[in-house]
């Protein structure tokens, strides 16, 4: 018989993290924890209101299924139990913790993953004016940081790209628009990005309303985020990203994230690893996936006052597992 426990935590940010949506001060995560025969495996997730949950919502799903994880719920009946989100998620990072655990092994040796030493990270750039924005990007490169993602919403896009990529002229800039911009003008701010030597562009338009990608021919790649959650969605991407952006709580765990990771790359989309505000928990889950991706960005951890310990080891624009 398995003991599980399930709880909610709020980690207070060191600053506010401002994208198109708004504003937060605080990572709301929610841990399940699942012990067999003394040997405990962890698992987190971040519900996300843009997909439709919440705490409660999250840890009403979770607790429908502590009665079978506690007479031995596999991750294989898991997958079918639950659809992809945050709640999948946590089950399923702490089934893979407990394997792991049993075996006495990290999850990246589990599954044959060899780590490099370092691994690098975007670091964020949240919404604010151009000059602040610009000094925020000079103090990462300065400190470390050679990949930028710079978060954007409808208004100001050259004025604060233009003040970036002249702070920075050498760092790799990548573009998070979360949704905000419209079919309106888009081959043109994408020509903008393009000349300023941007690597990438991240779900600029709506999910259900992306067809204007298929409309002109991209001057830079263009990733799916918020319209790319499991295997499910590739067949609706073709044609329209070059690019998906990969995160455990969107795919319901990491069972699910590596099977999407080798259907995206059959298909021929490049791959890219994120993250949610989150602690070095949900970090170290996604870790196996590193060595697929074009881009990792997981800095969510070092958005935090305080890490869960232990922590992983970040430096500005590094993770070393």
């Amino acid at each position: 018989m398995r003991s599980v426990k399930v709880y909610e935590e709020a980690w207070p940010l060191h600053s506010p993290f401002v994208i198109s949506r708004g504003s937060r001060s605080e990572a709301c995560v929610v841990v399940v924890e699942i012990e067999e025969d003394g040997v405990k495996g962890v698992g987190e997730c971040t519900p996300y209101p843009r997909y439709g949950e919440s705490l409660a919502s999250v840890m009403a799903q979770i607790m429908t299924l502590v009665p079978a994880l506690q007479t031995g719920l596999s991750r294989e009946a898991l997958q079918s139990e639950l659809p992809g989100g945050a709640a999948r998620n946590a089950i399923d990072c702490a089934l893979w913790s407990l394997e792991a655990a049993k075996q006495q092994k990290s999850l990246a040796t589990l599954l044959n993953a060899t780590l490099p030493e370092s691994i690098v990270t975007a670091q964020t750039v949240v919404i604010g004016e151009p000059e602040q924005m610009a000094a925020s990007a000079r103090a990462l490169v300065e400190t470390g940081a050679t990949l930028l993602k710079v978060k954007l919403d409808d208004r100001l896009i050259s004025e604060r790209m233009v003040a970036i990529r002249s702070a920075v002229p050498s760092a790799t800039l990548i573009v998070d628009a979360n949704e905000s911009w419209h079919a309106e003008g888009l081959a043109a701010r994408c020509q903008l990005l393009a000349d300023l030597g941007v690597a990438m562009l991240e779900q600029p338009l709506p999910a259900g309303d992306d067809a204007a990608l298929e409309n002109f021919i991209h001057p830079l790649p263009i990733c799916a985020d918020e319209s790319c959650h499991t295997r499910d969605s590739l067949a609706k991407l073709k044609g329209r990203y070059e690019m998906v952006n990969i995160k455990l709580d969107k795919t319901g765990g990491l069972t699910e994230a590596l099977a999407l990771a080798a259907a995206a790359q059959a298909q021929g989309f490049a791959l890219m690893l994120g993250c949610m505000l989150c602690t070095s928990r949900a970090i170290g889950a996604a870790l196996p996936l590193v060595n697929k991706v074009r881009f990792a960005d997981l800095d969510g951890p070092t958005w935090l006052a305080v890490d869960v310990s232990p922590a992983l080891n970040f430096t500005t624009g590094e993770l070393h597992p």
